[in-house]
């Protein structure tokens, strides 16, 4: 088992709703990857989303875009993205870590090969935004059996039959895609992802996670109420983007500590 449904359970016995939170890997610089995850979690996140840089990321808006691009610029690969998860790990065994991005690069090293890299490296799932759960059960097992989580997005134009495709193959946490577009993008309609989450909850039993367009605590806290957790990552990615040089990590903790707050008095 991943440490994700021990986290979610906590979560849940504590009327606490979750934070998940997203940077990419390498971006600002290598060497800041560790330090912001540790950030993250010092600042109340309770998963960190840990983006592998893709030279398409096409759910991804203007923000995250910019962040791969200044990424592959550094050169990052696949194989950066998990010696960072084996780095975080030396002095956080606890707070999950799933990994974020598309096909590309986990088929350029082999599915298989994938999954064992992301199990040694100490990671605990992913999401791989253009793998469809109808192509994916072989996957979905293997991660199973390795003890990883593969999440899957849902969005507001997912038919029934997808819903229920999800809640056949997915693990970990079903990621709830806000409205239609890009990441960062938008204003959400909070009782229209109530009455959505209502529908998937009638076939999704795990924890659901809103993300794309949450940029602010006031947004955060009207979704604590609907959610198991929400989910941030350009509004970070923007704070390290407007951060002086050095100031990034100080900057996204206390951001992250803002959401953080939020959710606990909602």
């Amino acid at each position: 088992m991943s440490r994700i449904a021990p986290t979610f359970a906590k979560l849940k016995e504590q009327g606490k709703t979750g934070l998940i939170t997203f940077i990419t890997a390498g971006d600002p610089a290598r060497e800041q990857t560790v330090p912001l995850m540790h950030a993250l979690v010092a600042g109340g996140a309770d998963v960190l989303e840990l983006g592998v840089p893709f030279s398409d990321p096409m759910a991804e808006g203007p923000v995250i875009q910019r962040a791969c691009e200044r990424a592959l610029a550094l050169g990052v690969t696949i194989h950066d993205v998990f010696g960072y998860v084996r780095e975080f790990r030396r002095s956080n065994a606890h707070t999950p870590v799933v990994l974020m991005g598309y096909a590309n690069p986990i088929e350029r090293i082999g599915a298989d090969a994938f999954i064992v890299a992301a199990r040694e490296a100490g990671a605990d799932g992913a999401i791989v935004v253009d793998y469809p759960p109808e192509e994916c059960e072989e996957f979905a097992a293997k991660m199973r059996a390795a003890g990883l989580d593969l999440i899957f997005l849902l969005a507001p134009t997912s038919t029934e039959k997808r819903v229920q495709q999800v809640a056949k193959v997915g693990g970990g946490f079903s990621y709830y895609v806000s409205l239609k577009g890009v990441t960062g993008a938008g204003h959400i309609d909070t009782a229209e992802v109530a009455e959505r989450i209502a529908g998937i909850r009638r076939h999704v039993a795990l924890p659901i996670g809103v993300g794309f367009g949450i940029r602010d605590a006031a947004t955060a806290k009207a979704l604590a109420k609907v959610a198991d957790a929400v989910v941030i990552g350009s509004r970070i990615i923007q704070e390290i983007e407007a951060s002086p040089p050095g100031q990034a990590v100080a900057a996204v903790q206390a951001f992250t500590s803002g959401i953080r707050s939020a959710l606990d008095a909602a």
